[in-house]
């Protein structure tokens, strides 16, 4: 032992090595610096890197970014709500929250934490998930956000073979057994889609609607989410297409809840008179989820000319000047106000980017469905139209049963009566209906409005009449009256005539 210390150099001795070989390097590495461009120099390095990468480390990384060739990427959705059911004590942050604006003691749901860790174990295998984000790009708001998937090497095959699929159905399933909904509304300025809870009670036995056409719009509804590989042989885009209109307060907008907590489907509510251009409907259309519903309500109202283009209108009988365009006035007359083309919205319900998503219901609403261009009700666009018209003696029913609790009544008979012979909507018997307790009282106030209702329709019908023999009479004078100066025109011309020859 001591005769192989003795052999050992000394400290000197080494500390002189290494200030040589120190020297050397720092003498290397300036001709280096000075000899090689520095662009070489990073590549040079980067290939080292790779290789040392390549045959000495046993990690690999999988990269999920938020979107995915000009949409929302469905694996990052997926893992966004898979994860938050494996955090575990080696997470060490923890992301809580709650949108439930309606119930403020409900717990607050857990989330994952930009930079966080979480450790999931998957047929003995683990692996080791982190969600990071990164800067936006230049001129774009939303911050690019991905999650970060490390693992063995070799557990390469069995993350896309077994593992991903595993986190996609487990994904389903959650979002099918899913307790709240939200309600999307587009932000402009952020230019991201904010969400708040959907607490809508309707539903289709709260819904007062007649029994057939509810049963009509269930069963179509339960055909549509069973039919993926249906749509997918026929080569179709996998969407159905409701077109709801009728008078103001029949129940659209109800309608509308009902089918998303019967489908346990989130809604996109879109506002067209928002949108700039098609560029950007087609960047918010695609960045609605799979299993949503697409809302555009009162469609009629978002475009500055809805009629048909078949219907051409002549610019001189409106006291325009006629440029002799009409390629110009067509395009006006199906634009949406301010700059969404009825072709850009049209594109994304029917054309090539209307496969850009699975399992969705795009829903229009409308008071005045004749006002629409026929382009946008035809089928494959609008494929079950639905009208929402005024309260029926079974629709009634089903509102004093919401409402007042009973089936029967003795006044029942008279309100039925008076529904038959009178307009009224669903909103108005509901509206009378919650006046009171008391189903008597609650019952001859809806008689007594009804009765009001008449009368004063009748009143109004009366002034209208008398308008438009107003109207009518002024009309008569005003063609007497231009009658009159015509002969009186042409008696001169007679006169000066004769005067003449």
């Amino acid at each position: 032992m001591a005769s192989l210390l003795k052999e050992l150099p000394s400290m000197t001795t080494i500390l002189s090595v290494y200030a040589s070989l120190s020297g050397l390097s720092m003498l290397i590495r300036t001709i280096l610096n000075e000899m090689i461009p520095r662009g070489m120099r990073d590549y040079i390095a980067t290939k080292f890197s790779d290789f040392f990468a390549a045959y000495f480390s046993s990690e690999f990384t999988f990269i999920i970014e938020d979107r995915w060739q000009a949409v929302e990427n469905e694996t990052f959705r997926a893992v966004e709500v898979y994860l938050p059911t494996k955090i575990g004590p080696s997470t060490k942050s923890l992301l809580l929250g709650t949108s439930d604006t309606n119930n403020i003691t409900a717990p607050p749901k857990p989330g994952i934490p930009i930079d966080a860790k979480v450790i999931d174990v998957f047929q003995g295998m683990h692996f080791e998930w982190k969600l990071c984000e990164k800067e936006a790009k230049k001129y774009s708001y939303r911050q690019k956000r991905y999650f970060q998937l490390n693992c063995k090497k070799n557990y390469r095959e069995h993350v896309m073979q077994s593992y991903l699929p595993h986190i996609s159905k487990t994904a389903a399933s959650i979002l099918n057994k899913r307790e709240t909904l939200n309600i999307y509304t587009y932000d402009n300025e952020d230019s991201m889609w904010e969400s708040t809870v959907f607490k809508h009670p309707a539903t289709f036995e709260t819904l007062a609607m007649d029994p057939d056409l509810k049963k009509f719009i269930t069963e179509d509804l339960d055909l549509f989410v069973q039919r993926k590989e249906y749509f997918r042989s026929v080569g179709r885009a996998w969407k159905r297409g409701y077109l709801l209109h009728g008078p103001p307060g029949t129940g659209k907008s109800t309608l509308v809840a009902a089918i998303a907590n019967y489908l346990r489907f989130n809604i996109y509510d879109l506002q067209l008179q928002a949108v700039r251009n098609d560029s950007q409907l087609r960047t918010i259309l695609t960045s609605t989820t799979n299993r949503s519903i697409l809302l555009i309500e009162d469609i009629d109202c978002s475009t500055k000319y809805s009629r048909s283009r078949n219907q051409t209108r002549n610019p001189k009988e409106d006291g325009e000047e006629d440029d002799g365009d009409d390629d110009d006035q067509l395009d006006k007359k199906i634009s949406f106000d301010p700059g969404v083309t009825l072709s850009g919205l049209l594109n994304f319900i029917d054309g090539l980017w209307s496969s850009c998503g699975d399992e969705r219901i795009i829903i229009f609403t409308t008071n005045y469905k004749e006002k629409l261009d026929p382009a946008l009700l035809r089928p494959g666009r609008m494929d079950v139209h639905i009208y929402m018209g005024h309260c029926t003696p079974a629709a009634f029913k089903k509102l004093a049963s919401t409402y007042l609790g009973i089936k029967e009544h003795v006044l029942f008979k008279c309100v039925e009566d008076l529904i038959q012979s009178r307009v009224i909507t669903p909103a108005e018997v509901a509206q009378h209906l919650m006046k009171c307790d008391n189903p008597q009282v609650a019952l001859q106030s809806l008689i007594e409005f009804i009765n009001m209702k008449e009368t004063t329709e009748m009143m109004d019908n009366g002034a209208k009449k008398e308008d438009e023999e107003e109207v009518i009479k002024e009309e008569v004078v005003k063609c007497r009256t231009g009658s009159m100066k015509q002969d009186v025109k042409q008696s001169k011309i007679l006169t000066t005539s004769i005067y003449l020859t």
